[in-house]
């Protein structure tokens, strides 16, 4: 542990460049030397300090360079030189060399041994660098995913087949358009493009970012609903990276005033994948957004959602019957459609005909009539669903209820004999009812044809690897009005961060469901046209769990963390 003129200096160089404030730090000083943890790793474990803030700081203190390595992009042949057990145990990462010098960034600038290792190993001089601990870890674990999985470059390279690209059907000549098709065409560029890729499949991203900045190309992924940035290509790449994947999308590249939108498929890694493809004009260039639809990731049935018994009981009884709607509810991003995936390959058996209306069509499905919708040419849901309804379906899976028109069309469709589900945004189940009310339906349609509303969220899942038992945190529960007799006689975890999730302390997500069964009770109230609080209150009275309080017995069973669980359910 550091000295005590070691803390005070630390500390004053803190404060005076406003990295936190004088009464915070006492604190931390305080709680850091009865846990015996490192001031500075203390503070930045515990989000006080950032770690650009802290290298910065470091770099003051030992008189040390500082870097940051967010858009750094490793030698690999200076890498591979180099033992990986040393450059992990240290976590010391070497950037060049130079003659007979080595310059190394340190995540731990006072590991003195590190540089005296690193020297006796390579036989080079070694220049030290300060740099976040955080982003050494990062590239460190790229390092080995691409050691352990063999992917490399020329791996990459080989991939360029497996990717089904679509043809550019502008026929425009000019010189300029002819340029980005060949620099677009380009080796190198075809190498970045498909590396973004499969590094977005390695990860488990749902999602990648291509942001042009003023002075960068900004690549960020969405891992377990976080955002993550990621070394970018140069920023002369930009315009032949943007309309690679514009071809690869099938996209117009000469287009750069309009949004558009488009989607391709991959083959990597051993799993073939559809990428949705948005691309929006930004004043320094067109941002892209790819998401990627992994068909392997989809439950194959309700079973596979793991569900608690009651939730589970009352969805498997709604799916199964005849007639009726089924809501999902939930924000944007909460898994609404998967669910309803879940269900349809459930249900998707040769003896029954669906047929679905969605914008977009996310995830292709065997067996089952999807239908695009296209509201520039007039096939709108509302459009959609009438057309449907003449398709003799048994079931009919409607994307979003968005108005009125479409709202009532599916209450008739339910009342004829068709099992409909579809999703709104709401907040939790009993406001799906109150909204379709809202939205013009006559409640009594309502509560004849109401089988069954959800809402759900989606929560991140601690690495099992490195999660760590804590004591309740009796301020924590009381500040969100959580009884901490729930957690008695059990163990709750915190995240911490290890190589084997990217030091994020998270790995993957599962969804938390409230299920309201709409019961005899419960169409009564719907008939009164009550709030959606009685609706709410009665269907708890019944037995219903809401989705604090599933989130919360993840929380008992170590899944997740009480902060994981209540950044998604904190208001309800």
């Amino acid at each position: 542990m550091e000295n005590q003129s070691f803390s005070n200096k630390l500390a004053d160089i803190l404060v005076q460049s406003k990295a936190i404030t004088e009464s915070a730090l006492e604190t931390a000083l305080v709680e850091s030397q009865e846990k015996n943890i490192r001031i500075e790793k203390f503070l930045v474990d515990n989000k006080l300090v950032t770690p650009a803030a802290m290298t910065a700081v470091l770099a003051d203190y030992l008189h040390m360079p500082p870097i940051s390595l967010i858009h750094f992009s490793p030698d690999t042949a200076l890498v591979d030189s180099i033992n990986r057990d040393l450059m992990a145990k240290h976590v010391i990462l070497p950037l060049c060399k130079t003659g007979k010098s080595l310059t190394v960034a340190l995540g731990d600038p006072f590991d003195i041994m590190a540089v005296e290792e690193f020297r006796i190993s390579t036989g080079l001089e070694i220049f030290s660098v300060v740099a976040s601990e955080k982003e050494i870890r990062e590239h460190l674990s790229r390092i080995r995913v691409a050691k352990d999985t063999g992917l490399d470059m020329e791996d990459v390279m080989k991939m360029d087949g497996d990717v089904e690209v679509g043809t550019e059907e502008n026929k425009k000549e000019d010189v300029n358009l002819e340029e980005m098709l060949q620099s677009a065409e380009g080796a190198p560029v075809i190498r970045m493009v498909n590396m973004m890729l499969v590094e977005a499949l390695r990860t488990r991203a749902s999602d990648i970012h291509l942001e042009p900045m003023e002075k960068t190309f900004r690549v960020r992924y969405r891992i377990d609903g976080d955002l993550q940035e990621r070394p970018g290509p140069p920023k002369s790449y930009q315009n032949a990276v943007i309309s690679r994947i514009k071809i690869m999308a099938d996209l117009n590249i000469a287009e750069r005033r309009i949004p558009q939108d488009g989607r391709f498929r991959i083959k990597a890694l051993g799993k073939e994948v559809d990428i949705r493809v948005s691309i929006l004009p930004t004043v320094h260039g067109e941002k892209i957004v790819m998401r990627t639809l992994d068909k392997s990731t989809l439950s194959p049935n309700l079973a596979a959602l793991n569900l608690d018994e009651n939730a589970a009981k009352a969805m498997a009884y709604a799916i199964t019957q005849p007639h009726g709607i089924i809501l999902v509810t939930g924000p944007t991003g909460s898994g609404k459609t998967t669910t309803l995936y879940s269900c349809l390959q459930e249900l998707n058996t040769p003896d029954v005909n669906i047929v679905t209306c969605e914008d977009p069509v996310e995830y292709q499905l065997e067996g089952i009539n999807q239908v695009q919708i296209r509201t520039e040419v007039g096939l709108t849901f509302a459009a959609a669903l009438r057309s449907i309804l003449r398709q003799d379906p048994d079931i009919c899976l409607v994307g979003e209820i968005r108005d009125g028109e479409t709202a009532q069309i599916a209450v008739k469709a339910a009342l004829t004999g068709h099992l409909v589900l579809s999703t709104l945004h709401t907040n939790d189940a009993a406001g799906a009812i109150t909204r379709m009310i809202d939205m013009g339906t006559e409640p009594f349609l309502l509560a004849s044809s109401m089988i069954l509303t959800q809402a759900q969220r989606l929560y991140r899942k601690l690495c099992p690897a490195c999660k760590k038992e804590i004591d309740l945190p009796f301020e924590i529960l009381k500040t969100n009005k959580i009884d901490p007799d729930f957690f008695r006689g059990k163990r709750i975890f915190k995240a911490v961060g290890c190589p084997k999730c990217n030091n994020g302390g998270y790995k993957g997500r599962g969804a938390i469901m409230e299920v309201l069964p709409v019961t005899d009770g419960i169409r009564e109230l719907i008939l009164r046209n009550v709030s959606s609080g009685e609706i709410r209150e009665k269907a708890r009275a019944e037995g219903m769990a809401t989705l604090k309080e599933v989130g919360l017995a993840k929380v008992r069973e170590g899944v997740t963390s009480l902060e994981a669980v209540l950044e998604v359910t904190g208001g309800e």
